[in-house]
Protein backbone atom coordinates (compact mmCIF):
# COMPACT_ATOMS: atom_id res chain seq x y z
CA UNK A 1 0.00 0.00 0.00
CA UNK A 2 2.53 2.35 0.81
CA UNK A 3 4.74 1.99 -2.54
CA UNK A 4 1.49 2.17 -4.02
CA UNK A 5 0.28 5.83 -2.46
CA UNK A 6 4.11 6.40 -3.22
CA UNK A 7 3.91 5.66 -6.87
CA UNK A 8 0.77 7.40 -7.15
CA UNK A 9 1.86 10.52 -5.47
CA UNK A 10 5.21 11.07 -7.67
CA UNK A 11 2.93 10.54 -10.61
CA UNK A 12 0.93 13.54 -9.28
CA UNK A 13 4.08 15.76 -8.62
CA UNK A 14 5.78 14.72 -12.22
CA UNK A 15 2.74 15.47 -14.17
CA UNK A 16 1.92 19.15 -12.18
CA UNK A 17 5.70 20.05 -11.32
CA UNK A 18 8.38 18.21 -13.07
CA UNK A 19 6.47 17.65 -16.64
CA UNK A 20 6.70 20.64 -18.13
CA UNK A 21 10.74 20.23 -17.60
CA UNK A 22 11.12 17.39 -19.62
CA UNK A 23 8.45 18.63 -22.35
CA UNK A 24 10.49 20.98 -22.62
CA UNK A 25 14.60 19.39 -23.18
CA UNK A 26 15.18 20.43 -26.25
CA UNK A 27 16.09 16.77 -27.01
CA UNK A 28 12.46 15.52 -26.78
CA UNK A 29 11.27 15.04 -30.05
CA UNK A 30 7.31 14.78 -29.00
CA UNK A 31 7.37 18.59 -28.94
CA UNK A 32 6.93 18.40 -32.69
CA UNK A 33 3.95 16.40 -32.34
CA UNK A 34 2.02 20.01 -30.74
CA UNK A 35 2.42 21.41 -34.56
CA UNK A 36 -0.43 19.12 -35.45
CA UNK A 37 -2.59 21.31 -33.62
CA UNK A 38 -0.55 24.79 -32.47
CA UNK A 39 0.63 27.21 -35.13
CA UNK A 40 3.72 28.37 -34.03
CA UNK A 41 4.05 31.16 -31.75
CA UNK A 42 5.94 34.81 -32.25
CA UNK A 43 9.29 36.06 -31.37
CA UNK A 44 9.32 39.35 -30.66
CA UNK A 45 11.58 42.02 -28.90
CA UNK A 46 11.64 43.92 -26.45
CA UNK A 47 10.47 46.64 -28.31
CA UNK A 48 8.00 44.65 -30.30
CA UNK A 49 9.34 44.18 -32.94
CA UNK A 50 8.32 40.83 -34.85
CA UNK A 51 11.55 38.16 -35.06
CA UNK A 52 9.66 35.55 -36.15
CA UNK A 53 6.40 34.50 -37.28
CA UNK A 54 4.46 31.79 -38.97
CA UNK A 55 2.40 32.86 -41.87
CA UNK A 56 -0.37 30.59 -42.81
CA UNK A 57 -1.36 30.30 -46.49
CA UNK A 58 -5.13 29.52 -47.54
CA UNK A 59 -4.36 26.33 -47.92
CA UNK A 60 -3.05 25.49 -44.60
CA UNK A 61 0.44 25.16 -45.15
CA UNK A 62 2.82 27.28 -42.82
CA UNK A 63 5.96 28.85 -43.49
CA UNK A 64 8.40 30.24 -40.51
CA UNK A 65 9.42 34.17 -41.31
CA UNK A 66 12.25 36.13 -40.19
CA UNK A 67 11.89 39.95 -40.99
CA UNK A 68 15.05 40.98 -39.71
CA UNK A 69 16.49 38.62 -42.21
CA UNK A 70 20.47 38.04 -40.99
CA UNK A 71 20.44 40.58 -38.04
CA UNK A 72 19.35 38.41 -35.64
CA UNK A 73 20.36 34.60 -37.07
CA UNK A 74 22.07 33.43 -34.47
CA UNK A 75 20.43 34.83 -31.09
CA UNK A 76 16.91 33.94 -32.54
CA UNK A 77 17.84 31.15 -34.71
CA UNK A 78 15.83 28.58 -36.96
CA UNK A 79 13.02 25.90 -37.24
CA UNK A 80 13.63 24.11 -39.89
CA UNK A 81 16.88 21.64 -40.25
CA UNK A 82 16.80 21.33 -36.42
CA UNK A 83 16.43 24.36 -34.28
CA UNK A 84 18.58 26.71 -32.74
CA UNK A 85 18.77 30.03 -30.94
CA UNK A 86 15.48 31.29 -29.36
CA UNK A 87 13.71 28.57 -31.90
CA UNK A 88 14.89 25.94 -30.17
CA UNK A 89 15.16 27.49 -26.16
CA UNK A 90 11.50 28.77 -25.92
CA UNK A 91 10.58 25.66 -28.21
CA UNK A 92 7.83 24.56 -26.01
CA UNK A 93 5.98 27.68 -25.39
CA UNK A 94 6.01 28.58 -28.88
CA UNK A 95 4.10 25.11 -29.78
CA UNK A 96 1.93 25.93 -26.39
CA UNK A 97 -1.59 27.93 -26.53
CA UNK A 98 -2.83 29.68 -23.91
CA UNK A 99 -5.94 31.11 -25.82
CA UNK A 100 -9.64 31.27 -23.92
CA UNK A 101 -10.53 27.46 -23.48
CA UNK A 102 -13.51 28.17 -25.12
CA UNK A 103 -11.54 29.52 -28.36
CA UNK A 104 -9.59 25.90 -28.13
CA UNK A 105 -12.37 24.07 -28.09
CA UNK A 106 -14.35 25.78 -30.71
CA UNK A 107 -10.92 25.48 -32.86
CA UNK A 108 -10.69 21.66 -32.59
CA UNK A 109 -14.31 21.63 -33.36
CA UNK A 110 -13.86 22.84 -36.33
CA UNK A 111 -10.32 20.80 -36.84
CA UNK A 112 -8.69 24.26 -36.77
CA UNK A 113 -5.34 24.89 -34.99
CA UNK A 114 -4.51 27.01 -31.99
CA UNK A 115 -2.66 29.66 -32.08
CA UNK A 116 0.72 29.30 -30.06
CA UNK A 117 1.93 31.74 -27.47
CA UNK A 118 4.19 34.62 -28.02
CA UNK A 119 7.92 34.80 -26.64
CA UNK A 120 8.63 38.42 -25.80
CA UNK A 121 12.82 38.64 -25.89
CA UNK A 122 15.05 40.97 -24.15
CA UNK A 123 16.75 42.13 -27.35
CA UNK A 124 16.40 45.19 -27.83
CA UNK A 125 15.61 45.51 -32.02
CA UNK A 126 17.26 49.18 -32.11
CA UNK A 127 20.36 48.18 -30.58
CA UNK A 128 20.64 44.96 -32.24
CA UNK A 129 20.54 46.73 -35.23
CA UNK A 130 23.35 49.14 -34.34
CA UNK A 131 25.36 46.54 -32.82
CA UNK A 132 25.18 44.44 -36.45
CA UNK A 133 25.86 47.21 -38.56
CA UNK A 134 28.56 48.59 -36.50
CA UNK A 135 30.15 45.09 -36.64
CA UNK A 136 29.92 45.63 -40.59
CA UNK A 137 31.38 43.19 -43.05
CA UNK A 138 33.88 42.19 -40.52
CA UNK A 139 33.98 39.05 -38.67
CA UNK A 140 33.25 39.05 -34.60
CA UNK A 141 30.56 39.65 -32.37
CA UNK A 142 28.88 42.23 -29.83
CA UNK A 143 26.91 41.05 -27.00
CA UNK A 144 25.53 43.75 -24.53
CA UNK A 145 23.18 43.13 -21.37
CA UNK A 146 22.37 44.68 -18.51
CA UNK A 147 24.55 44.10 -15.22
CA UNK A 148 21.65 44.97 -12.80
CA UNK A 149 19.02 41.69 -14.44
CA UNK A 150 21.15 39.68 -16.77
CA UNK A 151 18.77 40.87 -19.18
CA UNK A 152 20.26 40.01 -22.74
CA UNK A 153 19.91 43.20 -25.04
CA UNK A 154 22.01 42.30 -28.08
CA UNK A 155 23.60 39.07 -29.40
CA UNK A 156 25.52 39.59 -33.02
CA UNK A 157 27.98 36.80 -34.65
CA UNK A 158 29.12 37.39 -37.81
CA UNK A 159 29.72 36.07 -40.64
CA UNK A 160 25.95 35.29 -40.22
CA UNK A 161 23.44 33.64 -42.45
CA UNK A 162 19.32 34.15 -43.36
CA UNK A 163 17.54 31.90 -41.41
CA UNK A 164 14.43 32.59 -44.06
CA UNK A 165 16.73 30.43 -46.24
CA UNK A 166 18.24 27.83 -44.03
CA UNK A 167 16.89 24.58 -45.75
CA UNK A 168 18.14 25.87 -49.28
CA UNK A 169 21.66 26.80 -48.12
CA UNK A 170 21.91 24.10 -45.21
CA UNK A 171 24.25 21.86 -47.27
CA UNK A 172 26.66 25.05 -48.06
CA UNK A 173 26.56 25.91 -44.29
CA UNK A 174 27.43 22.76 -42.41
CA UNK A 175 30.43 22.59 -44.79
CA UNK A 176 31.79 26.23 -45.31
CA UNK A 177 34.85 25.45 -42.68
CA UNK A 178 36.08 28.76 -43.48
CA UNK A 179 33.70 31.12 -42.51
CA UNK A 180 31.73 28.66 -39.82
CA UNK A 181 28.36 30.74 -40.38
CA UNK A 182 26.39 28.89 -37.99
CA UNK A 183 28.41 28.95 -35.37
CA UNK A 184 27.17 31.50 -32.67
CA UNK A 185 30.55 33.41 -31.85
CA UNK A 186 29.34 35.99 -29.24
CA UNK A 187 28.73 32.64 -26.69
CA UNK A 188 30.61 29.68 -28.91
CA UNK A 189 33.16 31.56 -30.20
CA UNK A 190 37.01 30.58 -28.62
CA UNK A 191 39.40 33.51 -28.59
CA UNK A 192 42.57 34.34 -26.63
CA UNK A 193 41.52 37.57 -24.72
CA UNK A 194 44.29 39.60 -24.80
CA UNK A 195 44.79 42.13 -22.69
CA UNK A 196 41.22 42.44 -21.15
CA UNK A 197 42.39 39.23 -19.31
CA UNK A 198 44.44 42.13 -17.52
CA UNK A 199 41.27 42.44 -15.19
CA UNK A 200 41.80 39.03 -14.21
CA UNK A 201 45.68 39.26 -12.88
CA UNK A 202 44.65 42.61 -11.49
CA UNK A 203 42.38 41.09 -9.19
CA UNK A 204 44.60 38.14 -8.54
CA UNK A 205 47.13 40.54 -7.49
CA UNK A 206 45.25 42.52 -5.65
CA UNK A 207 43.67 39.30 -3.56
CA UNK A 208 47.47 38.19 -3.10
CA UNK A 209 49.02 41.61 -2.03
CA UNK A 210 45.66 43.42 -0.01
CA UNK A 211 46.50 46.29 -2.12
CA UNK A 212 47.74 47.87 -5.44
CA UNK A 213 49.21 50.75 -3.62
CA UNK A 214 53.38 50.23 -3.50
CA UNK A 215 53.69 48.63 -7.41
CA UNK A 216 56.48 50.11 -9.79
CA UNK A 217 58.09 49.06 -12.72
CA UNK A 218 60.39 50.46 -15.18
CA UNK A 219 58.84 49.62 -18.54
CA UNK A 220 61.25 49.01 -21.53
CA UNK A 221 59.35 48.11 -23.74
CA UNK A 222 60.60 44.63 -23.27
CA UNK A 223 60.91 42.36 -20.14
CA UNK A 224 63.24 39.01 -20.32
CA UNK A 225 62.83 36.18 -18.04
CA UNK A 226 64.32 32.98 -18.04
CA UNK A 227 65.59 33.61 -22.09
CA UNK A 228 61.90 34.34 -22.91
CA UNK A 229 61.41 37.96 -23.88
CA UNK A 230 58.14 39.83 -24.29
CA UNK A 231 57.48 43.23 -25.50
CA UNK A 232 54.66 45.85 -25.08
CA UNK A 233 52.57 46.49 -28.28
CA UNK A 234 54.60 47.80 -30.93
CA UNK A 235 57.58 48.21 -28.51
CA UNK A 236 55.99 51.20 -26.92
CA UNK A 237 58.41 51.86 -23.85
CA UNK A 238 56.12 53.36 -20.83
CA UNK A 239 58.92 54.45 -18.57
CA UNK A 240 58.00 54.44 -14.73
CA UNK A 241 54.89 52.88 -13.50
CA UNK A 242 52.94 52.38 -10.75
CA UNK A 243 49.55 49.52 -11.49
CA UNK A 244 47.67 52.10 -12.12
CA UNK A 245 49.09 53.54 -15.11
CA UNK A 246 50.12 49.97 -16.08
CA UNK A 247 46.90 48.67 -16.25
CA UNK A 248 45.75 52.13 -18.43
CA UNK A 249 48.70 51.84 -21.34
CA UNK A 250 47.96 47.99 -20.90
CA UNK A 251 51.65 47.08 -20.46
CA UNK A 252 52.56 43.61 -21.18
CA UNK A 253 55.85 44.11 -19.23
CA UNK A 254 54.19 45.11 -16.18
CA UNK A 255 51.72 42.12 -16.48
CA UNK A 256 54.36 39.85 -16.94
CA UNK A 257 56.39 40.77 -14.46
CA UNK A 258 53.36 40.57 -12.04
CA UNK A 259 52.45 36.96 -13.51
CA UNK A 260 55.62 35.73 -12.67
CA UNK A 261 55.20 37.17 -8.88
CA UNK A 262 51.67 35.45 -8.63
CA UNK A 263 52.15 31.99 -10.05
CA UNK A 264 50.60 29.84 -11.81
CA UNK A 265 48.03 28.28 -8.92
CA UNK A 266 47.26 31.48 -7.85
CA UNK A 267 46.20 32.66 -10.93
CA UNK A 268 44.46 29.55 -11.92
CA UNK A 269 42.36 29.68 -8.28
CA UNK A 270 40.67 33.44 -9.39
CA UNK A 271 40.19 32.70 -13.05
CA UNK A 272 38.26 29.36 -11.87
CA UNK A 273 36.54 31.90 -9.57
CA UNK A 274 35.23 34.05 -12.80
CA UNK A 275 34.17 30.74 -14.42
CA UNK A 276 36.86 29.84 -16.20
CA UNK A 277 36.58 26.17 -16.98
CA UNK A 278 32.75 25.79 -15.47
CA UNK A 279 29.94 25.78 -17.10
CA UNK A 280 28.57 28.93 -18.40
CA UNK A 281 25.11 30.12 -17.07
CA UNK A 282 23.42 30.47 -20.24
CA UNK A 283 22.03 27.66 -22.31
CA UNK A 284 24.44 26.63 -25.72
CA UNK A 285 27.45 28.66 -24.21
CA UNK A 286 30.86 27.01 -24.32
CA UNK A 287 32.97 26.99 -21.50
CA UNK A 288 36.27 28.86 -21.64
CA UNK A 289 39.73 27.25 -20.94
CA UNK A 290 42.55 28.19 -18.67
CA UNK A 291 45.64 25.69 -18.54
CA UNK A 292 48.03 27.05 -15.91
CA UNK A 293 48.95 25.28 -12.46
CA UNK A 294 51.67 25.57 -9.86
CA UNK A 295 53.86 23.48 -12.06
CA UNK A 296 53.74 26.20 -15.26
CA UNK A 297 56.54 27.38 -16.84
CA UNK A 298 57.73 30.78 -16.14
CA UNK A 299 57.44 31.59 -20.20
CA UNK A 300 54.16 30.81 -20.00
CA UNK A 301 52.98 32.37 -16.59
CA UNK A 302 54.46 35.46 -18.43
CA UNK A 303 51.83 35.14 -21.41
CA UNK A 304 48.77 33.81 -19.95
CA UNK A 305 48.97 36.81 -17.64
CA UNK A 306 49.27 39.47 -20.17
CA UNK A 307 46.32 37.88 -21.84
CA UNK A 308 47.97 34.97 -24.37
CA UNK A 309 49.41 31.92 -23.92
CA UNK A 310 46.67 29.21 -24.13
CA UNK A 311 43.80 30.97 -22.69
CA UNK A 312 40.96 30.77 -24.69
CA UNK A 313 37.20 32.58 -23.89
CA UNK A 314 33.87 33.69 -25.37
CA UNK A 315 32.21 36.98 -25.61
CA UNK A 316 29.89 36.29 -23.23
CA UNK A 317 32.81 34.85 -20.77
CA UNK A 318 33.94 38.49 -20.96
CA UNK A 319 30.66 40.24 -20.85
CA UNK A 320 29.81 38.29 -17.57
CA UNK A 321 32.87 38.59 -16.14
CA UNK A 322 32.61 43.11 -16.72
CA UNK A 323 28.69 42.28 -15.81
CA UNK A 324 30.04 41.26 -12.20
CA UNK A 325 32.34 44.10 -12.30
CA UNK A 326 29.68 46.47 -13.22
CA UNK A 327 27.16 45.10 -10.57
CA UNK A 328 29.29 45.39 -7.38
CA UNK A 329 30.33 41.55 -7.51
CA UNK A 330 26.91 40.13 -8.34
CA UNK A 331 27.09 38.11 -11.05
CA UNK A 332 23.28 37.74 -12.49
CA UNK A 333 21.32 34.86 -14.49
CA UNK A 334 21.90 36.31 -17.98
CA UNK A 335 18.82 35.42 -19.46
CA UNK A 336 17.04 36.06 -23.40
CA UNK A 337 13.27 35.57 -22.66
CA UNK A 338 11.59 38.42 -20.41
CA UNK A 339 7.78 36.79 -20.60
CA UNK A 340 5.20 34.43 -22.81
CA UNK A 341 2.29 35.71 -24.13
CA UNK A 342 -0.62 34.28 -25.26
CA UNK A 343 -2.22 35.37 -28.97
CA UNK A 344 -4.50 38.04 -27.24
CA UNK A 345 -1.10 39.75 -24.97
CA UNK A 346 -1.87 38.21 -21.51
CA UNK A 347 0.74 37.50 -19.95
CA UNK A 348 1.59 33.49 -19.01
CA UNK A 349 5.24 33.86 -17.75
CA UNK A 350 7.54 35.85 -16.22
CA UNK A 351 10.95 35.66 -16.30
CA UNK A 352 12.41 37.71 -12.76
CA UNK A 353 16.12 38.86 -12.45
CA UNK A 354 17.81 36.17 -9.81
CA UNK A 355 20.89 36.39 -8.41
CA UNK A 356 23.78 33.64 -10.36
CA UNK A 357 26.53 33.97 -7.61
CA UNK A 358 28.79 36.38 -6.23
CA UNK A 359 32.26 36.47 -8.48
CA UNK A 360 34.14 39.02 -6.13
CA UNK A 361 33.67 41.16 -3.26
CA UNK A 362 32.08 45.08 -3.55
CA UNK A 363 35.64 45.99 -2.69
CA UNK A 364 37.26 43.98 -5.34
CA UNK A 365 34.58 44.99 -7.95
CA UNK A 366 34.97 49.15 -7.40
CA UNK A 367 38.59 48.69 -7.55
CA UNK A 368 38.61 46.95 -10.86
CA UNK A 369 36.02 49.95 -11.56
CA UNK A 370 38.56 52.16 -10.94
CA UNK A 371 41.29 50.61 -13.06
CA UNK A 372 38.87 50.24 -15.74
CA UNK A 373 37.57 54.04 -15.47
CA UNK A 374 41.25 55.71 -15.99
CA UNK A 375 41.45 52.70 -19.04
CA UNK A 376 38.75 55.58 -20.84
CA UNK A 377 40.10 58.78 -18.60
CA UNK A 378 43.79 58.23 -19.49
CA UNK A 379 44.47 55.34 -21.45
CA UNK A 380 43.60 52.92 -24.42
CA UNK A 381 40.02 54.04 -24.66
CA UNK A 382 40.18 57.69 -24.54
CA UNK A 383 37.96 57.75 -27.75
CA UNK A 384 35.11 57.03 -24.95
CA UNK A 385 35.61 59.93 -22.74
CA UNK A 386 34.32 63.07 -22.88
CA UNK A 387 31.05 61.84 -23.86
CA UNK A 388 27.26 62.51 -22.03
CA UNK A 389 27.77 59.16 -20.27
CA UNK A 390 30.36 58.37 -18.24
CA UNK A 391 32.23 54.51 -19.51
CA UNK A 392 34.84 52.37 -17.76
CA UNK A 393 36.64 49.22 -19.90
CA UNK A 394 39.70 47.88 -21.25
CA UNK A 395 40.64 47.01 -24.52
CA UNK A 396 42.80 43.84 -25.77
CA UNK A 397 44.96 43.35 -29.08
CA UNK A 398 44.87 39.08 -29.03
CA UNK A 399 47.62 37.83 -31.16
CA UNK A 400 46.48 34.53 -32.99
CA UNK A 401 49.27 33.97 -35.50
CA UNK A 402 53.42 34.19 -35.88
CA UNK A 403 53.25 37.13 -38.00
CA UNK A 404 51.73 38.76 -34.90
CA UNK A 405 47.98 39.78 -36.58
CA UNK A 406 45.50 40.41 -33.54
CA UNK A 407 41.75 40.18 -32.45
CA UNK A 408 40.45 43.26 -31.32
CA UNK A 409 38.77 43.57 -28.16
CA UNK A 410 36.64 46.13 -25.62
CA UNK A 411 35.09 45.46 -22.70
CA UNK A 412 33.57 48.14 -20.60
CA UNK A 413 30.09 49.21 -19.40
CA UNK A 414 28.36 52.48 -19.29
CA UNK A 415 27.30 55.50 -16.47
CA UNK A 416 30.12 54.03 -14.06
CA UNK A 417 28.20 55.00 -10.61
CA UNK A 418 24.98 53.68 -11.44
CA UNK A 419 25.77 51.04 -14.46
CA UNK A 420 22.93 50.91 -16.97
CA UNK A 421 24.79 48.60 -20.15
CA UNK A 422 27.91 46.13 -20.42
CA UNK A 423 29.14 44.95 -23.81
CA UNK A 424 31.49 42.57 -24.51
CA UNK A 425 33.30 43.22 -28.26
CA UNK A 426 35.54 41.42 -30.58
CA UNK A 427 36.69 41.72 -34.58
CA UNK A 428 38.84 38.98 -35.63
CA UNK A 429 41.87 40.25 -37.27
CA UNK A 430 40.94 43.89 -36.17
CA UNK A 431 44.33 45.01 -35.06
CA UNK A 432 43.91 46.66 -31.35
CA UNK A 433 41.28 47.52 -29.28
CA UNK A 434 40.97 51.40 -30.21
CA UNK A 435 41.46 50.66 -33.54
CA UNK A 436 38.30 48.23 -34.17
CA UNK A 437 36.15 47.80 -30.84
CA UNK A 438 36.45 50.76 -29.10
CA UNK A 439 34.40 52.43 -32.09
CA UNK A 440 31.79 49.88 -32.39
CA UNK A 441 31.51 50.05 -28.17
CA UNK A 442 30.98 54.15 -29.07
CA UNK A 443 27.87 53.34 -31.39
CA UNK A 444 26.41 50.95 -29.40
CA UNK A 445 26.36 53.29 -26.32
CA UNK A 446 25.44 56.03 -28.35
CA UNK A 447 21.73 54.45 -29.42
CA UNK A 448 21.34 53.09 -26.02
CA UNK A 449 21.19 56.93 -24.69
CA UNK A 450 19.56 58.49 -27.59
CA UNK A 451 16.35 55.93 -27.57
Amino acid sequence: MLIFVSLIGYLIYFNVVESETFINSPYNTRQDTFSDRVIRGKIVSSDGEVLAQTNVSEDGSEQRIYPYNNIFAHVVGYDSNGKSGLESEANFQLLTSHEFFLDQMMNEFRGQKNMGDTVVSTLDSRLQTTAYNALGDRRGAVLALEPKTGKILTMVSKPDFDPNYIAENWDTLVNDENNSSLLNRAIQGQYPPGSTFKVVTALDYFRNKGSLEGYSYLCQGSITMEEHTIRCYNGSVHGQEDFYSAFANSCNCAFADMGTSLGGKSLRETSEDLLFNKSLPLKGSRRSSFTLDKNSPTALVMQTAMGQGNTLVSPLQMALITSAVANGGILMQPYLIDRVQNSAGETVSTTQAVEYKRLMTDNEANLLGKLMKNVVDAGTASALSGRSYSVAGKTGSAEFDENGSSHSWFIGYSNVDNPDLVVAIIVENGGTGSEAAVPIAGQLFDAYYSG
